[in-house]
């Protein structure tokens, strides 16, 4: 009976000791994988870390050659929409005061449907210094520059008229 219960407990012990190394192969697969990583960031954070060093060592009046700053004059539809309303402009004549822009464009600009021209955006970083006074001024210094045709007159209303009702007559 003793053999039994020595071969049983044998048995169940080198179970065990299978189901541990299993269980461990894993566990060390996944140290090895997190050891490879923590050492890769290591890596990383000195190198920012001496960058920043650098950066920091270097007068304030150098820009890195990466940092160049092209969108000083950026744009965006929300702050130009700000604009006008800080400015108290209808879109007409915002447009107005940016050279002729139409008032759809303008609206289209602010919702961020599209994007200005470079002149434009130019134009719109000009605005910014405005107050309300100098924007109403500007606009009543400026021409007013109309693009609508004028009404047709009275004469020529009746002449449309007329060749409108040939030209029905003809079809029918």
């Amino acid at each position: 009976m003793s053999n039994i219960g020595s071969l049983l407990k044998s048995e169940i012990a080198r179970v065990a000791r299978r189901e541990i190394r299993a269980e461990l192969t894993a566990v060390k697969r996944a140290s090895a994988a997190y050891r490879h990583t923590i050492a890769d960031l290591k890596r990383k954070i000195s190198v920012l870390e001496k960058r920043a060093t650098q950066l920091e060592r270097q007068p304030k009046s150098m820009v890195p050659a990466g940092d160049s700053s092209p969108d000083a004059n950026r744009f965006q539809a929300r702050g130009f929409k700000s604009l006008r309303e800080r400015l108290g402009l209808s879109a007409e004549k915002m447009g107005k005061l940016l050279g002729g822009v139409s008032a759809l464009s303008v609206y289209a600009w602010e919702a961020g449907r599209n994007k200005p021209r470079k002149e434009n955006v130019a134009a719109i970083a000009a605005l910014r210094t405005l107050g309300k006074r100098e924007a109403e001024a500007r606009l009543s210094a400026a021409p007013n520059k109309s693009k609508r045709k004028p009404k047709a007159s009275a004469s020529n209303k009746r002449v449309v008229a007329q060749r409108s009702r040939v030209i029905r007559a003809k079809r029918k």
